[in-house]
């Protein structure tokens, strides 16, 4: 909740004043239908609660998680399902990924992935892949992913490493075949996790890296792509994750670095925005009603993209990390411009509101 203050006072409250207020579903008081929720005062530059009337549309920013805090909030939706959201979650990544695979517009940037269910399952993977990634159906941060590579002295010798669901780092080490299948069965216990092709993303300094895509709804209603920009993993981590110790990069720079040339790099960008709003359309077609998504993609050295993952509820963190502070206010910015768009398209009786986590 600190978080999504000091942002929101950094970036829109200003321009919107009262119009937005920042809640969770615990702040709710039904008998009296109104919500003890943070205000910013623009000439204090200071949050207090106070309480206000229910909103009419609401900019649900909570992360599907395994808490009460979660539960509470899948009560507050289904309580207040008339409401306007400007979003909603998205299924799970299986789900996700098999409704891509339904048009062919995105079959070829979507890596080999199957739902675990048994050892048939990494066989299949890893007969036409090297490299295999083990990973949580659900789930953010890179947590609960394990990577697989089969090593050239042994056809049934593999090196394997990853990031438990805590985040610890598992240090790499090499095991046989049998010794994987139980690594692997162990692993995925207790939930659904896929199992998929993975992409060479190793970069010269031994570390992993991609790329993260925000695309988002305009003032006008219209999807636009907002900036991208490249992760770099930390050493020993499997994934890019900034909450896992990865730093952040302009993505043209990293880009650059990787496929050898400015025109490789442009050429890829430009090929990446139109697949970012071609997949934000379809989803949106798919599932709903949609304000904005983060596409993390992976991009091959013959210039080649693939999609990772596909998370509706992003931070954007990437942008400023990276050193692109306009990006990052314009990623902020844009679901409150899209927000009141829909409130004055909507002849809706109340401004705009904004749900935080």
């Amino acid at each position: 909740m600190n978080k999504i203050k000091s942002r929101l006072s950094r970036s829109y409250i200003h321009v919107y004043n009262e119009r937005v207020i920042v809640f969770t579903p615990g702040d709710v008081h039904v008998s009296k239908d109104q919500i003890h929720a943070l205000v910013y005062d623009v000439k204090s530059g200071t949050w207090s609660r106070k309480w206000r009337s229910f909103p009419n549309m609401i900019y649900d920013r909570c992360r599907i998680q395994r808490s009460k805090r979660f539960e509470q909030l899948l009560r507050f939706r289904a309580r207040y399902g008339h409401l306007t959201f400007l979003n909603r979650p998205l299924r799970n990544k299986w789900t996700v990924y098999q409704t891509f695979l339904q048009k062919s517009r995105f079959r070829q940037h979507m890596p080999e992935t199957l739902l675990y269910q048994s050892s048939a399952d990494l066989h299949r993977i890893l007969k036409s892949s090297p490299v295999v990634y083990v990973k949580p159906a659900s789930g953010t941060g890179g947590r609960g992913i394990l990577r697989i590579e089969r090593l050239k002295e042994g056809k049934s010798l593999y090196d394997i490493q990853g990031r438990r669901l805590s985040r610890q780092i598992i240090a790499p080490r090499k095991v046989p075949l049998t010794r994987l299948e139980s690594i692997v069965h162990q692993w995925c216990l207790g939930g659904r996790f896929l199992v998929q092709q993975g992409i060479p993303l190793r970069l010269p300094s031994g570390r992993y890296h991609d790329y993260r895509m925000l695309v988002q709804k305009n003032g006008q209603g219209v999807w636009e792509l907002t900036g991208m920009a490249g992760r770099v993993g930390a050493a020993r981590s499997v994934t890019s994750n900034l909450h896992g110790g990865g730093h952040a990069i302009r993505a043209e720079i990293l880009l650059k670095q990787w496929l050898g040339s400015q025109e490789k790099a442009e050429k890829a960008m430009k090929t990446a925005e139109k697949l970012g709003l071609d997949a934000a359309a379809y989803l949106e077609e798919s599932f709903g009603t949609l304000c904005e998504l983060a596409l993390d993609l992976a991009i091959n050295r013959e210039g080649q993209i693939y999609v990772l993952e596909v998370n509706p509820k992003p931070a954007r963190e990437v942008f400023s990390r990276s050193g692109d502070s306009s990006t990052y206010r314009k990623a902020l910015t844009r679901p409150l411009e899209y927000a009141m768009w829909v409130y004055k398209n909507k002849n809706t009786p109340s401004p705009a509101k904004v749900v935080g986590d």
